[in-house]
């Protein structure tokens, strides 16, 4: 959420910010919104005030006109009082509501763009490879090794579910295991939070109200998330972190659930988008100070695994128009998959600033007794099980329709080196 005396104090500023996301974006009726509530405030205190003045009168020692000419006065004000209550309750519910709809600003040095044509590429990490044979999607991999099944779980699912079988289903277990591990090895805390979380933890991360027809949503108004940035993020929610607290880092695995309403058009293949998925997740909530070293740190976190698996992947940084709504800044790690020929995202490292703090409430204290601000909060995958899974069975493959398995992941295959068609 972005801070209100900010667009009271420097509007112009906070809407040129907006319309480098994208040139409909407005705050007029913001603005309108604010100016109605402060002068509800300023009516309904003023009017306050002179029946707090009355009622002394009523109560004192005046005489009986006096307080009979007050006890009038009094009704009609306090009619007056709840009717301007009742308005300014209102216009907060509907400034608020606005605001929640707001995407954060771009940070100062997030480049301008309309779409994703415009982002920006900013390295190139390992060799594609190139085959002596014609190389195989990891749909055709997956199906002929006997590891993947799409049509079983359309059977039980519906479309974009899949089943694991052997080493399909290890190295699901075997990369969630090998991440984590990863990522403990660098400073993060482990932490395995609920699969289901309530309206208020998804209003935090930003999630809703602008994603609710994406989401799964239960009859108790439970939703089931979509990442486990919205559960471990809300785990700090409301606290007041204290000097040496910061930064917080965690890592956690999950399963994620997406509706992919938005997915007309864009490739959805195999793996690639289906309504369930697995992935580890990184987060970090650190002070605003820090915030962009940590930024880096995130990105290069998620980049060791992928350099640890062997996989070519590049780094590019998003540009204002293909941002995500709560990112002010956003690197997107891509991995190179033969069967389409291109790149696709694996990761996506972003940082927030105190947008998503401010609506989970997560401050920290500079020093000790100075007054809370708020916190900054990042996060990125580290990375998609699903994506990955496609990364290393096509860029893996051999001719006899094989697929090796990267030296680091070995030890949590149980020594297997090589996916073998099962005889």
């Amino acid at each position: 959420m972005l801070d209100l005396k900010r667009i009271q104090n420097d509007a112009e500023a906070i809407q040129a910010s907006l319309f480098r996301r994208n040139a409909s974006l407005s705050i007029d009726e913001i603005v309108r919104l604010d100016a109605d509530r402060r002068k509800l405030v300023q009516e309904h205190e003023s009017l306050r005030h002179t029946q707090k003045s009355l009622s002394d009168v009523f109560r004192g020692s005046a005489p009986p006109e006096e307080k009979a000419k007050a006890r009038g006065e009094l009704k009609e004000i306090s009619d007056r009082v709840k009717a301007l209550h009742d308005a300014r309750v209102k216009v907060e519910e509907e400034l608020n509501a606005r605001l929640l709809e707001l995407p954060n600003i771009p940070a100062a040095n997030t480049p301008d763009g309309a779409s994703e044509e415009e982002n920006v590429l900013v390295r190139e990490v390992g060799e594609i490879p190139s085959f002596s044979f014609e190389p195989r999607d990891h749909v055709a991999l997956g199906e002929a090794l006997g590891i993947l099944d799409f049509e079983r779980g359309s059977k039980i699912s519906g479309s974009r579910f899949a089943v694991y079988y052997h080493e399909g289903a290890r190295l699901e277990r075997a990369l969630q295991n090998f991440m984590l591990d990863q990522h403990i090895g660098r400073g993060y805390t482990e932490v395995f939070t609920p699969f289901l979380v309530n309206r208020d933890a998804l209003t935090g991360t930003g999630q809703l109200p602008k994603f609710e027809e994406d989401a799964f949503v239960t009859q108790d108004d439970l939703f089931l998330i979509p990442t486990a940035e919205v559960p471990v993020t809300n785990l700090l929610r409301d606290d007041i972190l204290e000097p040496g607290q910061l930064p917080v880092d965690y890592c956690a695995y999950s399963a994620c659930f997406r509706r992919e309403a938005g997915s007309y058009g864009k490739i959805t293949r195999g793996l690639i988008r289906l309504h369930q998925f697995q992935k580890v997740e990184l987060v970090k909530i650190c002070s605003s100070e820090d915030s962009e070293r940590e930024h880096e740190r995130l990105v290069d976190d998620a980049e060791e695994v992928l350099r640890r698996l062997e996989l070519p992947y590049r780094v590019v940084e998003l540009c204002t128009g293909d941002l995500g709504f709560s990112a002010q800044r956003c690197f997107d790690l891509e991995v190179w998959s033969p069967g389409q020929n291109r790149y696709i995202e694996i990761s996506s490292v972003s940082n927030f600033g105190d947008f998503q703090a401010r609506r989970t409430n997560i401050r920290y204290r500079p020093e000790a007794g100075a007054k809370p601000r708020f916190c900054h909060t990042l996060n990125g995958s580290g990375l998609a099980i699903g994506r990955t899974i496609v990364a290393l069975l096509e860029n893996g493959q051999q001719e006899d329709g094989s697929v090796r398995i990267p030296t680091a992941l070995v030890p949590y295959m149980g020594g297997i080196e090589r996916i073998e068609t099962r005889s």
